[in-house]
C-alpha cells in the first residue's frame, strides 16, 4: 500500500453550532472534537503523516493540542484559505513528496472508527479516487423555485457523502490546479475530479460517522460514544 497522508480541514467556524468559536474545540466526552479526529489517524498503522488546516486565529490552539496529546504524525499545521477547497489544497502541499495517496477527512467528523477506516482503505485500493457514503433513509424530492415538487429521485441510486475521501496525489493536485485556474469551486474534493471527468468510486460508510454541525449533532455524538464505551 502506498504511503498515506491525511489532510484534516478544520478551519470552519461552525456558525450553525452557535458556540461563538471554532466547533472543533467543543468538548466531546471531555476532549475537543478535533482531538478525537486526529487520534484515529495517529493510531493507524496505515498513516504516515497528518496535516491539520485551521483558521489563522486557531493555529496556536491546535499546536498546543498536538503537543499535549503527543500527536507525532502531525507534520504541519497550515492556515486555511477562503474556501474549504483552498484549505485542502494548502494541506496537500504541506505533505512530504513521498506521500502518494491522500486522505481528506473533516475535522468535525470524530466518530469514524479505526476498523471502518482500514476497511475503507482496503475497499478503495486500486481506485485513483474513492469516497465514503451511506444510503438515504428518506425519500428525496426535487422542487422548483416556487417549492413545487418536480421529481422524486430514485433513492437506491443516491448516497449521502461523508469523509474520508482518498485520492492518488497526482490526480488530486491536478484537480485543484485546474479548478483554481478556472475559478471553479466544488462542494467537496471528489466533485473536482467529477468535473474533470475522472471516475470516483463509492464505498459504503457508516450511519454513525456523522459530522458535528449543530448542537443536536453534538448531543448525538455524545450518545454514540457513550454507547461504545
Amino acid at each position: 500500500m502506498a504511503k498515506i497522508g491525511i489532510v484534516i480541514p478544520a478551519a470552519g467556524q461552525g456558525k450553525r453550532m452557535g458556540a461563538g468559536y471554532n466547533k472543533q474545540f467543543l468538548a466531546l466526552m471531555g476532549e475537543p472534537i478535533l482531538v478525537h479526529t486526529v487520534r484515529l489517524f495517529e493510531e493507524s498503522s496505515k498513516v504516515s503523516e497528518i496535516v491539520i488546516v485551521g483558521a489563522e486565529g486557531d493555529v496556536t490552539v491546535i499546536e498546543k493540542l498536538v503537543h499535549h496529546h503527543k500527536f507525532n504524525k502531525v507534520v504541519a499545521i497550515c492556515i486555511g484559505g477562503l474556501q474549504r477547497q483552498d484549505s485542502v489544497h494548502s494541506g496537500v502541499q504541506a505533505l512530504s513528496t513521498t506521500i502518494r495517496r491522500v486522505v481528506v477527512h473533516d475535522g468535525a467528523r470524530p466518530l469514524l472508527t479505526l476498523q471502518e477506516f482500514h476497511r475503507f482503505l482496503e475497499d478503495s485500493e486500486g481506485f485513483p479516487s474513492a469516497i465514503m457514503g451511506i444510503q438515504l433513509k428518506d425519500t428525496i424530492k426535487r422542487i422548483d423555485s416556487f417549492s413545487k415538487v418536480t421529481e422524486t429521485l430514485p433513492r437506491e441510486r443516491l448516497r449521502a457523502v461523508q469523509t474520508p475521501q482518498i485520492f492518488d496525489r497526482e490526480i488530486l493536485e491536478e484537480a485543484h490546479s485546474r479548478a483554481a485556474s478556472a475559478g471553479h469551486y466544488g462542494t467537496d474534493d471528489a466533485s473536482l475530479l467529477e468535473w474533470m471527468g475522472y471516475p470516483v468510486q463509492m464505498v459504503e460508510g457508516s450511519q454513525e460517522n456523522i459530522k458535528v454541525t449543530t448542537p443536536e449533532d453534538l448531543w448525538l455524538a455524545e450518545r454514540i460514544l457513550a454507547q461504545r464505551l
